[in-house]
């Protein structure tokens, strides 16, 4: 896990799949798609009998679903950007991508902050550094300079030889193919979801200088193109939620979302746990 938050690349955001719906679609601006009908219903249950206790639940209900949307939507607009976007990484289901997100993940485990991580992983792509067989085929050297331009000079050395050591065994036991780990990790499972990830989790962590924190922060940010693993949201993601007033599970978590999104809503939660300005920018959005 990241030591400390990531910071905000100059410029915009992509705003949210959701935010990109038509006013007109959605039922007015900033609304999320499908979600105008909730309170509606809420408030149907709410006020289903002529208990008055009941119609305030059914009132209470609301407010915390419409506060918890609101958290949501402003966490997704002011954090939700994912960590592999901001190293450049267009992640889709193909060897390179999957490859660099394994990367970037075992620099951001280490106690470094994590726009340093970040700047590490993309001065080693800029250098051709994107699959394998070139990181294995690059010289020591030409690693720790790569990792030293992006200031990632505490664990330079040792980083070296471990992506050096790691891009060896892909390439030995899933020929470079990270699909091929995802595989072996669905046959060892026999189908099961849970277990599957729980597999792919410890097969990470077979690579040398990946850990839990590696394995977990993979995991999070490749929910987006690996249904089985959803939904991630686990750990420290957890204490973000817990720490803005949002649910403690990741199951009502996800219902918060649409899928796409869940990669960007747990690398919103981990900054927020990690960054008091990061939690008050989102309260204020919010308006709470």
């Amino acid at each position: 896990m990241p030591p400390a938050g990531a910071v905000r690349a100059a410029g915009a955001w992509p705003a949210p799949s959701w935010a990109l719906v038509r006013a007109s679609e959605t039922g007015g601006a900033g609304q999320r798609p499908g979600r105008g009908r909730t309170s509606g219903a809420d408030g149907d249950a709410g006020m289903s009998g002529t208990n008055g206790r009941a119609g305030k639940a059914g009132k209470a209900g609301r407010g915390r679903r419409g506060r918890e949307e609101a958290l949501v939507r402003a966490l997704l607009e002011e954090e939700g950007r994912t960590y592999a976007e901001e190293a450049g990484v267009r992640l889709k289901d193909s060897p390179q991508p999957l490859y660099q997100l394994l990367v970037l993940s075992h620099l951001l485990s280490a106690r470094i902050r994590a726009d340093v991580a970040v700047a590490a992983a993309r001065a080693l792509f800029d250098d051709g550094l994107r699959t394998p067989r070139r990181m294995a085929d690059a010289s020591w050297q030409e690693r720790v300079d790569a990792l030293g331009r992006g200031h990632y000079r505490r664990y330079d050395e040792r980083t070296a030889t471990q992506l050096g050591d790691g891009a060896g065994l892909l390439l030995e036991k899933y020929r470079g193919d990270l699909r091929r780990m995802r595989e072996e990790a669905r046959r060892r499972a026999d189908g099961e979801g849970a277990e599957e990830t729980a597999a792919e989790r410890e097969l990470l962590q077979e690579a040398p200088g990946i850990g839990p924190a590696g394995a977990d922060i993979f995991l999070r940010e490749v929910q987006g193109v690996w249904p089985e693993v959803r939904p991630r949201i686990d750990g420290k993601a957890l204490d973000g939620a817990a720490r803005i007033g949002l649910p403690d599970s990741p199951g009502a978590l996800a219902r918060l979302v649409d899928e796409e999104d869940l990669p960007g809503l747990a690398a919103g939660l981990v900054r927020v746990a990690l960054r008091t300005d990061a939690a008050e920018r989102v309260r204020e959005a919010a308006g709470v």
